[in-house]
């Protein structure tokens, strides 16, 4: 078919705005990395654009080469793990029970999660909650308070309802159980949405801190993101009194932010490539009525 010229005229308007969504989008980011690998006067100068200048890699060495870090980058793997673990696996139950019509009080039910959307119980109030748990200063406060997701939830409870009834009635007649269904017959066919929620779950928990900065009171047990806090704060509990002088710590101020923003998101980074193609069929579907 040939196209018309208000096609045309649409396509290279739509291009040039996409053009320009990915720009604004990779900009801060681009900006971000060179700004690890200039110097410091470039930096407050404001002369660090899209390239590095006065390549500088003296903040990467003095980073790496703190303890802490290392310490508290291992924190945030085990806490992303674990924590994405228990989201999953209480969001799975959670939505496929709520998709199911037959649930007595699945309204009610379903009332009440919306209803945890908008209001909570407050900050102090969760404190001393946690506490009374004897959460503090463990892992626990961290990747238990906020376990699910409710938006989360909504998007899984959606897409299960979306699958064939058919498909349960004709394994409960080869003689599975509810279990059985679900481990056998909907989890392999809703490989898209996990994926989709594992991405989510994973990189909420890759950058929370504030629970972390609420909870924790140990260094050993702060998250990276709380060494990058600490490390924007200007506090030596970032950069640990042994790794750094305070001089040498003044004379990387400039592009040590850049640097742990740097070091923090690479993972992220390296891993979302691999779910990507989940990621769009996966929300959609579960959004599709």
């Amino acid at each position: 078919m040939q196209e018309s010229l208000s096609y045309k005229i649409f396509k290279v308007f739509n291009g040039f705005i996409l053009i320009l969504v990915i720009f604004c989008t990779l900009y801060p980011f681009l900006n971000v990395v060179a700004q690890s690998f200039s110097s410091e006067a470039y930096i407050n100068a404001g002369k660090v654009n899209l390239l590095p200048k006065g390549f500088n890699i003296d903040t990467y060495k003095t980073v790496v080469a703190d303890k802490m870090f290392w310490i508290n980058y291992k924190n945030t793997v085990v806490y992303t793990v674990v924590g994405t673990v228990i989201s999953m696996f209480l969001t799975t139950i959670f939505a496929y029970a709520l998709s199911k019509k037959r649930l007595v009080g699945r309204k009610y039910l379903t009332l009440f999660a919306v209803f945890t959307m908008f209001f909570n119980g407050g900050l102090i109030p969760n404190y001393v909650l946690i506490n009374a748990l004897g959460f503090g200063n463990t892992m626990w406060a961290i990747v238990i308070p906020g376990a699910i997701s409710i938006y989360n939830m909504l998007i899984m409870k959606s897409f299960f309802e979306n699958m064939p009834e058919e498909l349960e009635e004709a394994a409960s007649i080869d003689g599975l159980n509810t279990y059985g269904i679900l481990m056998k017959i909907i989890l392999p066919l809703s490989k898209a949405v996990i994926a989709t929620m594992i991405l989510f779950y994973s990189v909420a928990h890759w950058n929370s801190w504030f629970p972390a900065f609420l909870y924790l009171d140990q260094k050993e047990l702060f998250p990276v993101t709380i060494y990058l806090r600490n490390m924007i704060a200007g506090v030596t509990g970032g950069v640990s009194a042994g790794a750094t002088s305070a001089d040498n710590l003044t004379q990387i101020a400039a592009n040590i932010k850049s640097v742990t923003m740097v070091l923090t998101i690479l993972p992220i980074l390296t891993i979302y490539p691999f779910v990507q193609k989940y990621f769009v069929s996966g929300v959609m579907l579960g959004s599709v009525k």
